[in-house]
């Protein structure tokens, strides 16, 4: 509306119109604010709405991630535990017994022996792994990197059947066998061999730790008398003495032969 023809139209008005004229548009501005007000905080709300949707869809995926990771380390837990591994031993050996192929696919799919075989692929450097795992030594510790291979024998059989997992069980698990054997006991194989010679007793001697509490590494020697036959190093005691057990064992044996996988363990 022109301004001369706004001055007219309000000059011409009675006192009566001219309130109600300023009440109108008093509550026409109102209604116009608190419409504004309104859609902005629906939009906020939806925005929060979305976030929160978002957030629910983020926790859904990692749950869904997690149910994955177990359901595959689970069939690769009854992939190496059930009979498979056994009656691929089998085949590889026909001349042994029941009670032998028993013994060996036990020494082959335990815990310390599927930690060597995942050390052989480095599969502890593709682990996704928190703060507190990583920086206590987790890539290096036994019941983690041996439940990886586990999973990844899972995921190998869901995504390629039964006969692409035979074929990784006999190149990356199978190979090797007599080593990851002696290995596998290899604190019992040397008591036996060093009481068998009738050579004097066999001892183990602690010889150096350091580290902090969470993620120690030691030392260890085989002893028969005073005489060291093997050295070893390892995140427990134990292990250390099954490392150095091991290398006494082949020095027994007469062999300089140690491969890389067998060269440390950690528990």
């Amino acid at each position: 509306m022109p301004k001369k023809a706004y001055r007219i139209f309000v000059r011409g008005m009675t006192l009566r119109t001219k309130i109600l004229f300023i009440f109108f548009i008093t509550w026409a501005i109102t209604i116009v604010i608190v419409s504004a007000v309104t859609i902005g905080n629906q939009i906020e709300q939806e925005k929060s709405q979305n976030i929160q949707t978002d957030i629910s869809n983020l926790a859904d995926v990692k749950q869904s991630a997690e149910a994955y990771v177990d359901t595959v380390n689970m069939i690769g837990i009854r992939l190496t535990q059930n009979e498979s591994v056994r009656i691929m031993l089998s085949d590889r050996y026909p001349e042994l017994s029941e009670g032998e192929l028993s013994k060996m696919r036990a020494s082959i799919v335990c815990e310390p022996t599927l930690a060597l075989c995942a050390g052989d692929i480095e599969l502890g450097g593709y682990l996704l792994l928190g703060k507190g795992e990583e920086a206590t030594g987790g890539r290096g510790r036994n019941s983690v990197v041996s439940d990886a291979m586990e999973a990844l024998i899972g995921a190998i059989y869901l995504d390629g059947g039964f006969a692409s997992v035979k074929e990784f069980i006999h190149g990356f698990v199978l190979n090797d066998i007599e080593h990851k054997q002696l290995f596998f006991d290899s604190k019992t194989i040397l008591q036996e061999m060093v009481q068998a010679s009738g050579s004097e007793p066999l001892s183990y001697e602690l010889i150096r730790e350091e580290g902090p509490d969470h993620n120690k590494t030691f030392e260890a020697r085989a002893l028969v008398g005073l005489r060291e036959i093997g050295r070893g190093t390892g995140r427990t005691k134990k292990a250390a003495e099954s490392m150095a057990a091991y290398r006494g064992i082949l020095w027994l044996k007469g062999t300089d032969y140690v491969s890389e996988e067998y060269r440390s363990t950690g528990v």
